[in-house]
């Protein structure tokens, strides 16, 4: 029997009160896009009561700072958050300076290093700023677990220990498959979900969310709760995000990703790049319109729609959000006027030396690619251009003069060579 089953069986729903139609209506705008909420019951009965007292509910999501940027797959559970936080909710984002020390073991198969506190405290710095480009930021709690989680000390964490088996903590399925398979498990990973756990203790959490990823430790803070004296926590896990191949899980590491940050050109032609199918993925996780007028679009599409004009819609939709309604606009003429062969308006002016210099040193220099052998490669495969003609000769050494070199679809520079 799993951990959520084991919850099902072993908690009592509260007292009912009345479902009114704001709290039904409520509840769904809680439930669209959602993998899985535990345990639906309660978390009514919470809504129910929160309109009756007037009080709202404490709705809580950690982050650890272990890389300093935030993508669009991170922002599939912070728009749930949002969500709830316009229906009058108290949303608490938590920044899980002390958790990050330990790492985070989640879907791993080897121990994740620990980083160091410098590292934490510089990736914290842009956390918060770029939730806040999704999230109110007027109306956002924010914290740190390191505000309780550095006072427990020794004697508090043995006795936080204390109220957990090894057992239990085995139930987790990356734990259970490294254990059988004798890959090495620190004891601070053990830590880990403990630690987490403790924040929902910590902030009284009413409802915590987090990736499918995250189940496990959201819900060690459900028991935690209980083991406190509190009413267990609600937990809502949101699905993963696929990344722009719409295979692995969006990561800058994989190189999958739109980061919230990036140029609205650049973030509008990555959107563009995504396959029809995919779309409704990204509309279904990202889009803030209505289920309604996305099923509308489907059978728009289902009748001879272009879905390019949909793809349209919500590549504009998303720049608009992270930069305005302008810059969006702006994006879809730069990618119409690449599709047409033109160059960007916006791109990097940059200064070379050492003319006669060769191809790919020439690419790397301009930033255009990696390494001087992956410019090569690109050759190879005719994605390289000057002024608009196709480079073949991977020996070719470019005179001094000022020209636009293109890599691929969308990286571009002005060079001007000396």
């Amino acid at each position: 029997m799993d951990v959520s089953q084991n919850l099902q069986n072993n908690n009592a729903a509260p007292d009912a009160l009345p479902m009114s139609d704001s709290v039904q209506e409520a509840l769904a705008v809680a439930k669209r896009g959602v993998d899985e909420l535990l345990i639906e019951t309660e978390f009514a009965q919470k809504l129910a009561r929160s309109e009756k007292t007037g009080t709202p509910l404490r709705i809580k999501l950690g982050l650890d700072p272990t890389a300093p940027d935030l993508h669009l797959g991170h922002t599939v559970v912070l728009n749930k958050m949002r969500q709830l936080q316009n229906l009058g909710h108290t949303v608490i984002f938590l920044i899980g300076d002390f958790t990050s020390m330990i790492g985070d073991p989640s879907g791993r198969n080897v121990t994740r290093p620990p980083l160091t506190r410098e590292q934490i405290e510089e990736n914290a710095k842009t956390y918060f700023a770029q939730a806040s480009l999704v999230l109110d930021p007027a109306r956002t709690e924010i914290r740190y677990n390191s505000e309780w989680s550095d006072p427990l000390g020794a004697r508090g964490m043995i006795q936080l220990a204390a109220k957990y088996t090894v057992a239990r903590i085995l139930e987790r399925e990356d734990f259970t498959k490294r254990f059988k398979a004798g890959t090495p498990i620190s004891v601070h990973e053990l830590l880990y979900p403990l630690m987490q756990g403790y924040d929902s203790v910590a902030l009284k959490s009413d409802l915590e969310l987090g990736g499918t990823d995250q189940k496990f430790n959201l819900l060690v803070g459900r028991e935690l709760q209980k083991h406190y004296g509190q009413e267990p926590q609600c937990i809502l896990t949101m699905p993963l995000l696929e990344g722009l191949d719409g295979v692995e899980k969006m990561s800058k590491s994989k190189g999958n990703y739109v980061g919230i940050t990036e140029p609205a050109n650049t973030m509008f032609g990555k959107l563009m790049s995504i396959s029809d199918t995919m779309m409704w993925r990204y509309y279904e996780l990202l889009s803030f319109r209505s289920t309604a007028e996305i099923e509308q679009f489907k059978k728009e599409v289902e009748g001879g729609r272009n879905p390019r004009d949909l793809k349209v819609l919500f590549a504009q939709e998303i720049v608009a959000r992270f930069h305005s309604g302008k810059a969006a606009e702006d994006a879809l003429a730069d990618f119409n006027n690449r599709a047409r062969g033109g160059i960007p308006d916006d791109i990097p002016e940059v200064s070379l030396s050492g003319a006669p210099l060769g191809i790919g040193q020439l690419l790397k220099q301009a930033n255009l690619c990696p390494s001087a052998s992956e410019a090569l490669r690109m050759v190879e495969q005719g994605g390289v251009r000057i002024d608009g003609a196709t480079i073949s000769d991977k020996g070719l050494k470019v005179e001094a003069g000022t020209f636009v070199l293109q890599v691929g679809k969308r990286k571009f520079a002005r060079v001007t060579l000396a």
